[in-house]
């Protein structure tokens, strides 16, 4: 076994647990677009069994394989072993990285950009003056234009909002009534740069259930699509920074499916030594998706919740993120605030929690498949023939939304925090309440 495998050898009883038996050539979103062993688990797990033998090395082509995954879990799910294949996956694109380096595009974005917010945030304003050069699609949404053939030509992107979230939202947000606990937003960087209304909603309702919440200026990327892609290295600095922001908060909340999914993962993949593991998994304790919160911690009751007027008698049907469903365990809580909304119908679409194809950038290096994934998703919303779809992550608002926009399909992709607030008294009527806070 090499010594250079520093990852992938913490993990070789994942590798050695795959039967070969092929199970997962059924379910795999990619296998059933390309047909190609290479980018299913079974094919993946045996390149990495190679590599641990010393039969295979760290080429482009190995790390071509293994970069073609959505690292949606849908393998690990119906698995008879239970094969985890995304913590191998992860950890040969960590030995690969640190041997040989990742594409230099990614290079730059993660250790100049992503791991320095204000740098980030800077280049998103400098672009956003920019953007009116994009035609305009669907909502708050633009779509490239064909000579930016690399970023997936035509596709709907959303716009670079006019004030970030910290630009509009105080870091102390104090609890109405009573406070129950001391919450720690973690935005994430698609609601903090694209959709802050998402995260002002979110702020709205939590303070109303009687929670504090903190917007940590300090807080960074998540990491999740930092070490995910194999730069631990840059993964572990943000996580570092991410605890130092988060230190003293009760819980730390988050309505991004991926970033939740991704601030778990650091003791699995980051820590560095025993001490560290320990505080990585008593920051991941702490770690809750917005509905989870709402309904498992805070217990609210349905009848706190308060449609907003814009969906009242509007069929909504419900998408599950890969990194709510299947890597936190999420699935009941979103749907019992849906049913508890008085004056909304939802309905289930068919194969709800099937992979919407985003896979972050995923959709950008391997376009083309990506897109046809997404396609599946857009059958199953318009059978629901739901008016609307509802979901928890902003990477999957983007493709879904981009999505039916191809198909041209105008119905709206929301997050589930814009659909409703907390009555804030018991003179709110079903149709009344406080009045909504103004989007600068």
């Amino acid at each position: 076994m090499p010594e250079t495998l520093e990852n992938v050898r913490k993990f070789a009883a994942d590798v050695a647990q795959c039967m070969k038996c092929g199970f997962c050539s059924y379910y795999c979103p990619v296998y059933r677009e390309e047909k190609d062993e290479k980018a299913l688990a079974r094919g993946k797990n045996q390149l990495i069994r190679f590599l641990l033998k010393g039969e295979q090395e760290l080429t482009e082509g190995f790390y071509g394989a293994i970069d073609n995954c959505l690292l949606c879990k849908t393998c690990v799910q119906y698995c008879p072993a239970k094969t985890r294949i995304d913590h191998a996956v992860i950890a040969a694109r960590g030995d690969y990285a640190a041997e040989r380096g990742l594409p230099l595009s990614k290079s730059l974005v993660f250790r100049h950009v992503l791991s320095r917010r204000w740098l980030f945030g800077w280049a998103l304003r400098v672009a956003s003056w920019f953007q009116f050069l994009l035609p305009r699609g669907e909502g708050k949404f633009r779509h490239l234009p064909q000579f930016l053939t690399a970023l997936g030509a035509g596709r709907a992107v959303p716009e670079i909002a006019p004030k970030f979230l910290r630009d509009s939202l105080p870091e102390r947000n104090p609890a109405v009534g009573e406070r129950r606990y001391r919450v720690g937003l973690f935005s994430g960087c698609a609601t903090e740069y694209m959709f802050p209304e998402v995260g002002r909603r979110i702020v709205d309702i939590l303070t109303g259930l009687g929670c504090e919440v903190v917007f940590s200026r300090a807080q960074a990327c998540c990491g999740a699509p930092v070490f995910f892609s194999g730069d631990l290295e840059t993964g572990r600095n943000l996580a570092r920074q991410n605890l130092e922001a988060f230190e003293g908060c009760d819980y730390i909340v988050t309505g991004c499916a991926t970033c939740g999914s991704g601030l778990a993962d650091y003791p699995v993949y980051l820590s560095e030594s025993p001490e560290e593991k320990a505080r990585f998994e008593a920051f991941a304790a702490r770690v809750r998706d917005f509905n989870a919160f709402v309904i498992d911690v805070l217990a609210a009751e349905p009848g706190r919740f308060q449609l907003e007027p814009r969906f009242r008698g509007k069929t909504v049907t419900w998408h599950d993120p890969c990194h709510l469903t299947r890597h936190q365990g999420v699935a009941a809580q979103p749907r019992k605030i849906l049913n508890a909304l008085e004056g909304l119908r939802f309905v289930e679409m068919p194969d709800a929690d099937r992979c919407c194809g985003l896979g972050g950038s995923y959709s950008i290096t391997h376009h083309d498949t990506s897109k046809k994934i997404a396609d599946h998703k857009v059958a199953g919303f318009e059978a629901s023939g739901a008016d609307a779809v509802v979901t928890a992550c902003p990477g999957c608002i983007i493709q879904l939304r981009d999505a039916l926009s191809r198909h041209g399909n105008g119905a709206e992709v929301v997050h589930i925090g814009e659909l409703f607030r907390v009555k804030r008294s018991a003179l709110d009527g079903p149709g009344d309440g406080p009045a909504p806070t103004a989007d600068p």
